[in-house]
């Protein structure tokens, strides 16, 4: 029988004055990372990713340690099973949407890159897209083109930075609801960063609440908002309420 998929994580990692120290799990959820700026929660991900090495910690995807500093054991990013979208995007403007997509798929027989861009491309409704380059298609379009890049190779988790920042609410709406899709489709892990309320209130599973490099609370929204004590948790109670009201 297949166990539910889970994520295990312990960070400790000290920078510049700043210390990082974090423990927290998830299933197979929407998990949210919220709190304000420089709480540490842009560099847990990257942790988690591989892309910035922990001074001592633990990571660990589906029973496959990633991390362990006691067994000094380091997997690097490319041989972690996630799907890692930054804030920048990182598309690569000479190359065409399906060449972008297609990127993601590097060792993979030209058949098969050719069939999996295809199925991308429609799951992600960019028909007709495929021969643009970035610059011309406009920016929720470029938000997709990135999803499909990151979930190419079918990973066992999603990771996504601030995805919807820079969007307006109309086109966030839009992209949530092909979050939803994805779960859907998929049926993975998927970490979320983020400091917008409305954005965590949205789509969130469980919200991981950061304060000044540390976990202050973790749970469903409505374990995590039953004891506003603290401004993060207010930010996110307040959220909820304008959300209610209509308010965007």
């Amino acid at each position: 029988m297949k166990t539910e998929p889970r994520l295990d994580v312990r960070l400790f990692k000290k920078v510049e004055g700043f210390t990082l120290d974090a423990s927290w799990q998830m299933g197979n959820e929407l998990a949210v990372l919220f709190g304000y700026s420089g709480s540490g929660k842009s560099m847990t991900l990257r942790m988690v990713a591989g892309l910035v090495k922990p001074d001592a910690g633990r990571v660990v995807l589906d029973g496959e340690v990633l991390f362990d500093s006691p067994d000094r054991r380091w997997v690097p990013p490319q041989g972690r099973s996630f799907g890692y979208v930054g804030q920048d995007l990182a598309l690569f403007p000479h190359l065409d949407v399906a060449r972008n997509i297609a990127y993601g798929l590097k060792g993979v027989s030209k058949d098969r890159q050719r069939e999996r861009v295809e199925e991308l491309v429609s799951l992600f409704h960019l028909e007709g897209l495929e021969g643009r380059r970035p610059r011309e298609i406009s920016g929720g379009q470029r938000q997709r083109v990135a999803l499909a890049r990151a979930l190419a190779r079918r990973p066992k988790a999603l990771l996504l930075d601030e995805p919807f920042s820079a969007l307006d609410v109309p086109l966030k709406n839009e992209l949530w609801d092909l979050m939803r899709e994805i779960r859907e489709q998929f049926r993975i892990p998927v970490l979320l960063v983020t400091h917008d309320p409305f954005d965590a209130r949205t789509m969130a599973d469980r919200i991981i609440v950061y304060k000044s490099g540390r976990v202050l609370r973790s749970g469903s929204p409505a374990e995590v908002l039953r004891h506003p004590d603290s401004p993060e948790i207010d930010t996110l109670l307040t959220g909820w309420r304008e959300s209610a009201m209509g308010v965007a």
